[in-house]
């Protein structure tokens, strides 16, 4: 027996090396971490894109429009408070426009506090401003608030959703039709994640200012009625103000119908990205869907920028109080590249005109810069007349004669 347990020992000592070879490294697996090398079968963790739920998804560089990503984006879907993007857009409009003041008294109607769903609990005959009624929309999604508005800016909600469709459609956003200024479930209210990233980039590239509204997390506002005057926290819904570094905004919403949306701007690496999310599972999923985007966008993004700083020689004027006009180039250039080019090769060609008909306005085509790379044009900026010039009087025409011949 002794001799026989002997043996016994002697073979399973033999045998645990190859046994703990085969063995599969549990620890390792658990903790996600791979063999340099990879796996006999080739697979790798990599994918072509980022990993996300939901079933429509856009994203955008914001500077230069550029797509980054999309899946399903011109999918027709309910948008939920997400539509309120276009109602901030509408009431930026009428700021500018002195339509309004962020100091006008607001009075809410009937109609107004009727709204259900996400709302402050405004009533009738109470009173706030404009700069409070917009905290209340971009922080706290406020249905109410946007009715409020709306009537204010166009005396009532059908006339501002008539104002809405007419912006979607000067921004060329032509799978979006709008019913209401909030984003109550309604039917043939929808629109698309690829427009989504559009009216979203119009409204943060023309107001820039909606961003402190967008990024308070909490703040306190008070409704004075007749009963007397009580305070309400308003509550960011967009929890990626807090959670993702960077973020400037910029609006969520959920429905029945739409569920889980969010269109959220991010900041890093000199560029601003936009994500799209819209029916998601969850509010975790979107959120999740979204950082997964902005992650993937300031990955894969490489920007360029020339300023147009560049001394342009001037453009000589026929007919003109002057014989010649400075010119410069309108504005900045960028250009995104996702493909991992050199945009150091760049090269621009400035293609001016030889000479200009007076009269000519300050901002008049006057040419263009060319840009290009690795041979291909990547982009254009207008080269533009700096200044004015009137058409030659007969005053004019004797002096630029005289100074042929009695030149200063």
């Amino acid at each position: 027996m002794k001799r026989f347990l002997t043996v016994l020992l002697c073979v399973v000592l033999l045998l645990e090396p190859a046994a703990l070879r085969a063995a599969p490294q549990a620890g390792r697996e658990e903790s996600g971490q791979e063999e340099s090398g990879g796996t006999d079968s080739g697979e790798t963790a990599a994918t072509d894109g980022p990993q996300v739920e939901a079933p429509s998804v856009f994203l955008a560089e914001a500077s230069t429009g550029k797509m980054v990503y999309e899946k399903n984006a011109d999918e027709r879907r309910p948008p939920a408070s997400v539509t309120k993007v276009m109602t901030l857009l509408l009431i930026f409009d009428a700021l500018a426009e002195g339509r309004t003041a962020l100091t006008d008294q607001v009075t809410v109607s009937e109609y107004a506090a009727s709204m259900g769903g996400s709302q402050v609990f405004l009533e009738p005959g109470e009173v706030q401003t404009v700069d409070t009624l917009l905290k209340c929309i971009a922080v706290a999604s406020a249905n109410d608030a946007c009715v409020a508005m709306a009537e204010h800016i166009w005396g009532s909600e059908e006339e501002f959703v008539r104002h809405m469709n007419e912006r979607a459609a000067g921004l060329g956003m032509e799978n979006t039709t709008f019913v209401n200024c909030n984003g109550l479930d309604a039917e043939g209210h929808l629109t698309t994640a690829r427009d989504i990233g559009t009216m979203s980039r119009e409204l943060i590239r023309t107001y820039p200012q909606v961003r402190d509204y967008a990024c308070i997390w909490m703040e306190d506002i008070t409704h004075t009625t007749a009963r007397g005057s009580t305070t309400f926290t308003l509550a960011n819904t967009n929890k990626l103000v807090r959670q993702y570094a960077g973020a400037t905004g910029l609006k969520t919403g959920s429905t029945d119908d739409a569920g889980f949306c969010v269109t959220a701007t991010a900041e890093k690496n000199q560029m601003e990205m936009i994500a799209v999310v819209m029916g998601a599972e969850t509010s975790k999923q979107r959120f999740q869907d979204a950082a997964s985007l902005l992650d993937y966008g300031f990955g894969k993004c490489v920007k360029y920028v020339d300023e147009g700083i560049q001394r342009l020689e001037p453009v000589k004027v026929r007919g003109g109080q002057k014989r010649q006009t400075a010119v410069r180039q309108k504005e900045p250039f960028r250009y995104v590249d996702t493909e991992g080019a050199d945009l150091t090769a760049i090269e621009k060609e400035y293609q001016v005109e030889e000479e200009l008909k007076a009269p000519v306005r300050a901002g008049d085509k006057a040419g263009s810069v060319v840009y290009t790379l690795d041979g291909a044009e990547i982009g254009r900026a207008d080269i533009v007349a700096a200044e004015n010039v009137p058409g030659a009087t007969l005053l004019s025409s004797l002096e630029q004669t005289l100074a042929m011949f009695f030149p200063a």
